[in-house]
């Protein structure tokens, strides 16, 4: 039985009810509101006519980009030049009905626009005020810019990854924009820390999220070997391991899985060689550990010796690409995926990656079409809808 089926049916949404004014842009924030989106919030995306960068990005299909449906599907569509009286009093209205506002604009940029948290909670004394940036609202690099790649480097992140890869020198270009999404999450989880303070004190508050405070948080045995010396094993302890037509992941993280690999691979004895039998002489030995496991796996296709590990319960996968663990059966058993519809046709989103038994977290199937909700929400607080919404740059360049 799957978790879901325990509630089967169920429609409630965990946060339905909540108005989220959204101002962010690229990734980071993005992804925050989009998991406030799926668990029932009322997202409203704030852009400009010419909407945010990220709807330019690839994959594109009729001019529609599925990276920025990923990342924005489940929200409606506000158009507004912040720059102008109309826009700033259109959004001090909107603060006045809403829960909470997220944006990632470089510090300052909202306290120009006279938008800042300290203005709009004079509206809204309820107001959730969640700002995410590369170095924190204040300090000596609070005005730098910054994006994800930037604050890998900066984080220490590069390097620590570049020790774990032996005979290299020059630091790896990390694509994949780990900053982004780790602190977009970790805003999610300040802003429903909020909500539950708030049911208590009744007040809002800003919540200051750091993407260079986020990255160190992924570092957490570098962060602790940069303050004490730690001889670093022979062999990176968990490297890839070849087999006879590839390679696989094995972890060796407690006695059991060590004990077990050595039955796997035919070296019982290694159990109680003094070079093995310990964690601490492990480490110091793991390159000829490891020597004698290859011996074994370079005999074996892949599909074998995951198949022989699998059954001694040591930890261990192939390494796949995207698309083959995107067609892995338990994340369709889990319904990890789904369909979204926008103007250039349908495209598989992830969900998020944990399941409730009292609430429905699926993401809506639909993406809103860039000022789709303009004039219905204008009209909402009050505003005429014949008012000009004038051309502008987005905020970040004010």
């Amino acid at each position: 039985m799957q978790l879901a089926d325990k509630h089967e049916g169920t429609t409630t949404k965990a946060f339905a009810g909540l108005r989220v004014l959204d101002f962010s842009t690229t990734i980071a924030g993005p992804h925050c509101t989009r998991m406030l989106a799926d668990m029932g919030a009322e997202v409203i995306k704030i852009e400009t006519d010419g909407g945010e960068t990220m709807r330019t990005r690839p994959p594109l299909r009729q001019g529609c980009s599925t990276a920025f449906g990923q990342l924005n599907v489940g929200k409606k569509s506000l158009v507004l030049d912040l720059k102008s009286d109309d826009g700033k009093e259109t959004v001090r209205r909107l603060a006045a009905t809403a829960d909470i506002l997220v944006e990632n604009f470089r510090p300052g940029v909202m306290q120009r626009l006279r938008l800042d948290y300290d203005s709009l909670r004079r509206v809204n004394p309820k107001l959730i005020y969640c700002s995410i940036s590369g170095y924190g609202q204040t300090g000596p690099s609070a005005e730098l810019p910054a994006y994800a790649p930037v604050i890998h480097a900066a984080s220490g992140y590069d390097m620590a990854h570049l020790a774990y890869q032996p005979g290299r020198h020059r630091p790896d270009y990390c694509g994949i924009y780990h900053a982004d999404v780790v602190t977009g999450t970790y805003g999610f989880g300040a802003i429903a820390s909020a909500l539950f303070q708030r049911t208590v004190t009744g007040l809002g508050q800003h919540i200051d999220v750091s993407m260079l405070e986020t990255m160190l948080s992924l570092t957490l045995t570098e962060l602790q070997s940069a303050q004490f010396t730690v001889k670093p094993p022979p062999r990176p302890m968990f490297g890839p391991t070849e087999t006879g037509n590839g390679y696989v992941m094995i972890t060796v993280a407690s006695e059991k899985t060590f004990q077990g690999l050595m039955g796997v691979i035919g070296r019982p004895a290694w159990i109680s060689d003094p070079r093995f039998s310990t964690y601490a002489a492990r480490r110091e030995n793991w390159a000829d550990m490891m020597d004698g496991v290859e011996a074994w796996s370079r005999r074996l296709t892949t599909d074998a010796c995951l198949a022989a590990l699998g059954a001694a319960g040591v930890p261990a996968s192939a390494y796949r690409t995207v698309s083959e663990a995107m067609a892995d059966r338990q994340l369709a058993h889990r319904q990890a995926f789904s369909s979204v519809q926008d103007e250039g046709g349908s495209f598989q989103v992830l969900n998020l990656p944990f399941r409730m038994s009292g609430a429905d977290t699926a993401p809506a199937n639909r993406m809103a079409v860039l000022g789709q909700h303009t004039d219905a929400l204008r009209d909402e607080i009050g505003l005429a809808n014949d008012a000009p919404v004038s051309p502008g740059k987005t905020a970040a360049t004010y």
